[in-house]
């Protein structure tokens, strides 16, 4: 019987990480380490997510998938995807500027990867003051300008800088340059992918005294400079409502603020639906059980349940596939 799942977070150790994830989200990081990443929902090789609750506890998704199917995954997303799970969710603590860096599109990794590109989108949780991020390139910036400007270490220069605060949320398609900045801490639903082409990385060492390796000449076929999309795409949450944030071909997203009881039917959806917990505590009620899930926590709702009821106060954001591909 397949029920709603949570997952074991994996932490990623990053030169750009911190601890902010172990003081804002109540995760148990590794003693003395700058921890970058938690990733909480990944169907990406060597990094399969494990069952946290339940009498599935300990199998990985992939394992799940290969078992249940369209069961978990719904007929149409199996259909396309097979055994891979199609996205994955990170929690990313930026305690430090990330790297200036662009991930390639669907075709560009198929050729050089075999693998899915990396389309993502970000919600911010936390962020400091004068918080940023860098997102595409400045209208007009053609491949001649931006490979001088990358000659000359003045890559920033032709960026757009954008300022955020909490609540808002960005789409970053692939193929556009971007970073984030110091004092951000967001949710990433993205693409199963792990592939990222690192531009410039602030000159930056890592613990062995090296620089990085850096990816420019992959990159440059990466960067789309023609398209300057809208990158923000912040909604006001509504009481008790999911509230449309985007929708692109690899996901769909919308935010629902719950106080009481919230009804989801996904009679026709035909797609699993994934819960990542922003704010409160929360309950998931469907007709076999329930399941907590509070700030911080990931959960996946296979396609085989059809409906749930959302009780108690809280704020989530709600993803599944889109219907239209």
């Amino acid at each position: 019987m397949l029920y709603p799942l949570k997952f074991k977070s994996r932490f990623k150790e990053r030169i750009w990480g911190g601890r902010k994830l172990e003081k804002s989200l109540g995760k148990k990081l590794p003693k003395e380490k700058m921890i970058g990443e938690s990733w909480e929902l990944s169907g990406v090789p060597k990094d399969f997510s494990v069952v946290a609750n339940g009498i599935l506890a300990g199998n990985n998704i992939q394992e799940l998938v290969e078992v249940y199917m369209g069961d978990l995954v719904g007929e149409r997303v199996f259909e396309e995807f097979g055994e891979e799970f199609p996205l994955l969710v990170k929690f990313l603590d930026v305690s430090d500027i990330l790297s200036i860096q662009v991930h390639p599109d669907n075709r560009l990794a198929a050729e050089r990867h075999n693998a899915y590109g990396k389309t993502e989108m970000w919600y911010v949780m936390d962020a400091g003051r004068d918080a940023f991020l860098y997102l595409g390139l400045k209208e007009g910036i053609t491949r001649e300008d931006y490979l001088k400007h990358l000659e000359a270490g003045t890559l920033v220069n032709i960026l757009n800088r954008v300022s955020v605060k909490p609540g808002e949320a960005y789409f970053i398609p692939a193929g556009t340059i971007h970073a984030i900045g110091k004092g951000v801490m967001v949710v990433e639903i993205q693409q199963t992918s792990d592939i990222t082409y690192r531009v410039f990385d602030w000159n930056r060492l890592d613990k062995k005294g090296k620089r990085r390796e850096l990816h420019t000449e992959l990159a440059l076929d990466a960067i789309n400079f023609e398209d300057h999309p809208e990158y923000n795409i912040t909604v006001i949450p509504e009481k008790n409502k999911r509230v449309e944030m985007g929708e692109c071909l690899y996901f769909s997203t919308g935010i629902i603020q719950v106080d009481g009881v919230v009804e989801r039917e996904y009679v026709s959806l035909d797609s699993f639906v994934i819960y990542v917990c922003l704010e409160g505590e929360l309950t998931v009620v469907w007709d076999k059980g329930k399941e907590s899930l509070k700030r911080g926590e990931t959960m996946l709702i296979p396609a085989q349940i059809t409906g749930v009821e959302l009780r108690g106060s809280g704020k989530l954001i709600e993803v599944y596939m889109p219907e239209k591909r």
